[in-house]
Parts: structure tokens; C-alpha cells; sequence
């Protein structure tokens, strides 16, 4: 049986990295767009971030430009955004595509693993436990404080 460590993504930086890399950690895996509505969530992905981070949860962006061109810009555009409007600190990958026949393989375990259905919009999160399975997903109507109740018990104490 696969879990989230199974894959490999390129980050933000354009290195290749094994999700193995975060064996034992529960994962927020959440695709990011910077000009959607929701985008002010990097604020409260950063928040559980600082939180948690030294706890074993590691909040895991992807930026996708599937919805209503909404990541327009490319890796080191989006990197600046990220790290200048909003703090971010967490690890960000390179841009993906999350539906369709060149969906990321992440994207098509995750959409598998929460029944199939394609991903709605930007800001949709997956929430891992440490096992690697996947535990919740969630819609973009979900802010990332809404998470804390779930986060918590993956967490050690």
C-alpha cells in the first residue's frame, strides 16, 4: 500500500526531494495559487507552521495554475511572493498540476485516497498522519485554524 512518502517532487528551488524526507511528520498538503481569494490562508498555513513544526507536522504547499490562472508566475515569482507578503517559512514545491492526466502523483494518491474527486479550487488541503495515510481533506472554505482539532492528535504531546 502506498503512503505519502512513497514521492518525490521538485521544490520551489528546483531540487528533487523524497516526501520519505518527512517520514514520522503528519503533512498539510495544500495547492496555493498567489491572486485567488483564498490566498490570505498562506497567513494561517504559516501560523500552524510555527506552531507545530517542532511538534512533527509539516505543512507541505503546491503552487497549481489550474484554476482560473491564479499562479501565473513562475517558481522564483512565486517564492518571492510567498516569502515577502506572507512570511512563509514552510517548504514550497514547484508549480503542479493537480487534476487532470498530468496531475502530480501526490495530487492523483491524495484524490484516490479521499474517494477520487477532482480537486475544486485553490487551497484545498490534505491532511496526513504520520503513518503516511491520509487522514481529512478539506475544501478552500476551509481556513487553516479550523485544522487545530484535527492537527493536534497526530501530534505527539
Amino acid at each position: 500500500m502506498r503512503t505519502a512518502y512513497d514521492f518525490t517532487a521538485r521544490t520551489i528551488d528546483g531540487d528533487s526531494q523524497s516526501l520519505a524526507t518527512y517520514t514520522g511528520q503528519a503533512l498539510l498538503v495544500v495547492n496555493t495559487a498567489s491572486e485567488c481569494g483564498a490566498t490570505p490562508q498562506y497567513e494561517g498555513l504559516e501560523a500552524l507552521h510555527e506552531r507545530f513544526s517542532e511538534r512533527g507536522l509539516a505543512v507541505l504547499g503546491f503552487p497549481c495554475d489550474q484554476f482560473g490562472h491564479q499562479e501565473p508566475g513562475d517558481e522564483q515569482a512565486i517564492k518571492a511572493f510567498c516569502t515577502q507578503t506572507y512570511g512563509v517559512a514552510f517548504p514550497m514545491f514547484a508549480k503542479v498540476d493537480v487534476n487532470g492526466s498530468a496531475a502530480h502523483p501526490l495530487f492523483e494518491w491524495l484524490r484516490a485516497e479521499s474517494g477520487g474527486a477532482d480537486i475544486e479550487w485553490n487551497f484545498e488541503k490534505f491532511l496526513v498522519d504520520a503513518e503516511g495515510r491520509l487522514v481529512r481533506r478539506y475544501g478552500v472554505r476551509t481556513e487553516p485554524a479550523d485544522l487545530v482539532d484535527d492537527i493536534e492528535p497526530l501530534l505527539p504531546a
